[in-house]
């Protein structure tokens, strides 16, 4: 689909309004075309006429006035008001859809497009460059008719005053036409690589200011100005770049609007001596002029504010027209509530087809209500495995069925409906403590709320702060401890209560404390549900009905803490390092040091 009609999508519940907007702009830019032949019959009918007396040229002209009060005051001013406010609805309709419409897509694209683009681009086309489109409506749409009727109009009026002196006027009028299309071409790629700059600003400020306190432990802050003054001084030459071009193009523009005037004060002024042309006529033609060439330079404008609007709507459409990595099937269906069993059957998984195998050959069988363990080294594909449960990526070969069907046989929202996740580093959003618990259940009551807030183990410290369930969490939950955060998030898991618990790496960056609180808190909430459970300290798993050992993407062990302690394997040796006792640590230190002495 071509730019130009991808846009049109937007604009066509709105033709009626944008109909009525160009009547009333007709009568906006009509009104004032009349001026000049008032003003020709002021100069030719009443001041130059020596037929008549004194009186009847005040009386003539007290008319004259009158009427135009009635036209230019009266009836103007609402057509003025209304014209403006029409065209301001129109475009802020349009926007709001259109922002809508982002919204939603960026809701549907997937983990991994997130994963490869930056948050301040998307936030720039979202913003920024979504708010130049409005011009194509506003300029492109309306003001430019309006113009072009105004020019047919003014074009009409001067050639029924004098066709010759018209064609003088109108002569520079192909050097235009060849100026546009010369510099509007460059204009707009200058136009585009100077939006992609100031996108890049925008993505590296989003980005420093989330980890604005790494920078400072690290005394990164003249290392980081060093690096903003290189890209925003690459913001600043492009920037420069099209401000030149910009300029040529309106100094050129401007110097063939100036010689127009002269060519008609020559011309006209010569025939005027010669009596071949009155000097009201002369005079009304002049300004005629004046209206003929106000719309041309506007015209030119538009032609500039067209160009950057255009240049923006190709990025907002390059952002619309991203994939869907996935979809729901044509005939997916709803995962039914209840109890829910879950099944691997020889998956493979990678993030990015020229990438390694993160998961290879996976199967395996977890029961309805069962509880199972993840373990292993780090990168060993744990958190990729449970992902794949809500269907975060789709796999390359396999199949994943959870409730007995495949996931993507099933609706994703049902899916995720049906699963609830409690993550290492849970995300709370600004707003209040209530706000951030409801996220599991909107429109929950007061009561539920407190409810999953007591069941999390979290009521207690809610309440002793500053307004309760009130109290504004700040921008990531920053006035929140680590082990606060994490049970306002267990709340919101006990508050959806789902049929299937994921819990990955939930305990692992705690305090003793915090993480004994939290711990009774996912017992209770893993009662009756299908979990599963990322573990880095194996302590916190030793109760799961099955643990599975990963390693390099495959399953290396699997079994009870007590079948897979008594195999001696990788993870009886992890579970025994982690949980050394001081005099055993001295010992295996020891141990380590004279078989590096052997070595």
């Amino acid at each position: 689909m071509k730019p130009f009609k991808a846009y049109l999508v937007f604009v066509k519940p709105y033709w009626k309004w944008i109909g009525v907007t160009l009547a009333i702009g007709l009568l906006k830019f009509g009104i004032p075309s009349l001026l000049p032949l008032l003003l020709k019959y002021v100069v030719d009918d009443l001041l130059m006429n020596g037929q008549l007396t004194v009186s009847e040229k005040i009386q003539g002209l007290s008319l004259a006035l009158g009427a135009a009060m009635l036209l230019f005051v009266i009836i103007r001013g609402p057509v003025e008001y209304f014209r403006q406010f029409f065209a301001q609805f129109i475009t802020a309709k349009i926007l709001f859809d259109l922002r809508s419409k982002l919204y939603d897509h960026l809701q549907r694209l997937s983990l991994r497009y997130y994963q490869n683009t930056k948050v301040g681009e998307i936030i720039s086309r979202f913003i920024n460059d979504s708010e130049q489109t409005k011009n194509i409506v506003e300029v492109g749409l309306m003001n430019v008719w309006l113009d072009l009727f105004t020019l047919v109009f003014v074009l009409g009026f001067m050639f029924y005053l004098d066709p010759v002196l018209t064609l003088v006027s109108i002569s520079i009028m192909p050097l235009y036409a060849l100026s546009v299309n010369l510099l509007y071409k460059r204009l707009k790629k200058l136009t585009k690589d100077r939006s992609a700059a100031l996108a890049g600003i925008q993505a590296y400020l989003h980005e420093r200011m989330q980890g604005i306190s790494i920078i400072r432990s690290f005394a990164l802050e003249r290392h980081e100005e060093e690096r903003f003054k290189e890209i925003n001084g690459k913001y600043l030459n492009r920037a420069l770049a099209q401000s030149r071009w910009n300029a040529w193009t309106f100094a050129i523009i401007n110097t063939l609007t100036d010689i127009a005037p002269l060519l008609v004060i020559g011309y006209g002024g010569y025939h005027v001596i010669q009596g071949n042309l009155t000097l009201g006529t002369f005079v009304a033609f002049f300004g005629y002029l004046d209206r003929l060439y106000a719309p041309l330079k506007r015209l030119i404008n538009s032609s500039t504010i067209l160009t950057q609007a255009s240049a923006s709507w190709e990025r907002v459409l390059e952002l619309l027209q991203q994939p869907y990595d996935m979809k729901d099937a044509p005939e997916a269906a709803e995962l039914k509530g209840g109890p829910t069993a879950i099944s691997f059957e020889e998956v493979w998984f990678r993030y990015q087809e020229n990438r390694d195998w993160v998961l290879k050959n996976i199967s395996m069988e977890i029961e309805s209500g069962q509880t199972v363990a993840f373990v292993g080294m780090s990168g060993g594909g744990k958190s990729s495995l449970v992902g794949l449960i809500p269907r975060f990526y789709d796999i390359q070969k396999g199949k994943v069925s959870v409730g007995g069907t495949d996931v993507r046989k099933l609706t994703m929202h049902s899916l995720r409906s049906g699963i609830g996740m409690v993550l290492q580093e849970n995300f709370l959003f600004s707003g209040s403590v209530r706000d951030n618990i409801l996220f599991g259940r909107p429109g929950a009551s007061d009561e539920e709320v407190i409810a999953a807030a007591k069941e999390a183990n979290a009521h207690d410290f809610i309440m002793q702060l500053a307004n309760g369930y009130d109290t504004e969490v700040g921008e990531r939950g920053v006035k929140l401890s680590g082990g606060q955060k994490q049970r306002i998030a267990i709340a919101r898991v006990f508050l959806k209560n789902p049929p299937v618990l994921i819990l990955d790496e939930a305990t692992s960056a705690l305090d003793l404390e915090s993480e004994s609180l939290i711990q009774q808190s996912l017992q209770r909430l893993s009662q009756s549900r299908t979990t599963l459970i990322v573990a880095h300290r194996l302590s916190t798993i030793t109760h799961a009905d099955r643990i599975y050992v990963m390693d390099h993407g495959i399953i290396a062990e699997a079994g009870t803490h007590e079948e897979l302690m008594e195999r001696q394997g990788i993870y009886a040796r992890l579970y025994n390092i982690q949980n050394l006792s001081p005099a055993k640590e001295e010992d295996h230190e020891a141990e380590l040091s004279l078989t590096e002495v052997a070595d």
